[in-house]
């Protein structure tokens, strides 16, 4: 059997200073000593908002989804909807805000699926993942100067289907699906969840 390698260490922040900004997020050069190295390191991490993406599921057992241009891939992206967490803003009220400004649904209930880190190896931000049940097209689309979606509903199903096969690849939404498994799971049994 071979030798298991030592724990990893934790590393020190020594500093950090701002080399770039952007009306999105800022990027710092940080400084970090490892505790068995002589030489500190320099890596780079974005700061960013948090993020919110909604799984929005119809009364009819429906996921309501978007496809969009994406600019970091130059190309389209079947999503869910989301986006940047104001400020202070809870993250279950950005879910159901963005819902609402990108696609029109407003639901029932809305919760928190679970957190995470988009990449941790270069962002310190996290996403955050909500359920809005119940979701019905009842408001007015909101859109930002530089959004535009198609919104369509699939079958939770057909949602799973679609990511197994590549059509979904965003890794957020990859997430989303993974925690809301169980729970769909309970609501096809009719247990309540």
């Amino acid at each position: 059997m071979a030798e298991q390698p030592p724990s990893p260490q934790r590393w020190k922040k020594l500093g950090s200073r701002e080399v770039a900004r952007t009306r999105i997020f800022s990027v710092e050069s940080v400084d970090f000593q490892h505790p068995k190295r002589a030489k500190p390191q320099d890596f780079f991490v974005i700061n960013a908002p948090d993020w919110v993406n909604v799984l929005a599921l119809t009364p009819g057992g429906h996921l309501v989804l978007v496809r969009q241009f994406r600019y970091g891939i130059d190309d389209f992206s079947v999503e869910i909807p989301g986006g940047v967490i104001d400020l202070g803003e809870d993250p279950v009220a950005a879910g159901v805000r963005e819902l609402r400004e990108e696609t029109g649904y407003v639901g029932r209930s809305a919760r928190l699926l679970g957190s995470v880190r988009p990449n941790p190896a270069m962002q310190n931000n996290r996403c955050h993942l909500v359920l809005v049940e119940g979701a019905r097209p009842e408001a007015r689309l909101d859109w930002d100067p530089d959004e535009e979606f198609e919104i369509m509903t699939r079958s939770v199903d057909e949602v799973y289907s679609l990511a197994y096969a590549g059509g979904i690849t965003h890794a957020m939404v990859l997430d989303a699906l993974l925690l809301f498994t169980p729970v769909w799971a309970a609501l096809k049994a009719g247990r309540v969840v």
